[in-house]
């Protein structure tokens, strides 16, 4: 990871996270930490990127932070102050962009070219599997849930017709996918 973070990347994750969302949004702070705690779980299945892994989960949502919001669009605007104003590591600004199928979102807020042209996908399929899983298996709170259950949340909150709702309809199929194969991975490691 980039020396720029300074000490563990983890920790310098959860300080800008905390800094960035903790007093201006409680809530998506919460489920930020639940998001956390679903990515320690994985270590397992990651090896040597389970620290990124937990680093991405910490700063998945940082782009909400009223002062980041210039495009507001979360991924987006999340990457460009990790990228910008601190040198982050270009795997972990990639998973942030990325995260939770971002693509198809970015594609109804017309702003697709610029996320790919910026932040290509990373080709770690269990990576970026594994950053939808935690953040899709944790409600707003920062509790557990299913795929499902959080699909349902997500529409119920933003409105079916909303971009956010249209895009998680698109979405869910590949979040459901993505859940099923790293639950698939768990089951075949030892605990």
């Amino acid at each position: 990871m980039n020396q720029a973070m300074g000490g563990p990347v983890v920790d310098w994750a959860t300080r800008v996270a905390r800094a960035e969302l903790s007093a201006a949004l409680p809530r998506r702070w919460a489920h930020t930490r639940g998001v956390a705690r679903r990515a320690a779980d994985l270590g397992r299945i990651l090896g040597d990127d389970a620290e990124l892994l937990k680093a991405a989960a910490t700063l998945h949502d940082v782009g909400y932070a009223p002062r980041l919001a210039a495009t507001g669009f979360h991924p987006l605007d999340g990457a460009r102050f990790l990228r910008d104003e601190h040198g982050a590591d270009e795997r972990l600004v990639r998973l942030v962009a990325n995260h939770s199928c971002a693509l198809l979102e970015a594609e109804e807020r017309g702003l697709r070219e610029s996320l790919e042209a910026e932040f290509p996908l990373l080709e770690e399929p269990l990576l970026v599997d594994a950053l939808v899983y935690c953040d899709m298996t944790t409600t707003p709170d920062g509790d557990p849930t299913t795929a499902r259950e959080r699909v349902a949340e997500i529409l119920c909150r933003y409105g079916a017709d909303s971009i956010v709702g249209r895009f998680i309809r698109r979405a869910s199929p590949e979040i459901f996918a993505a859940v099923e194969r790293v639950d698939a991975a768990l089951a075949g490691q030892p605990r």
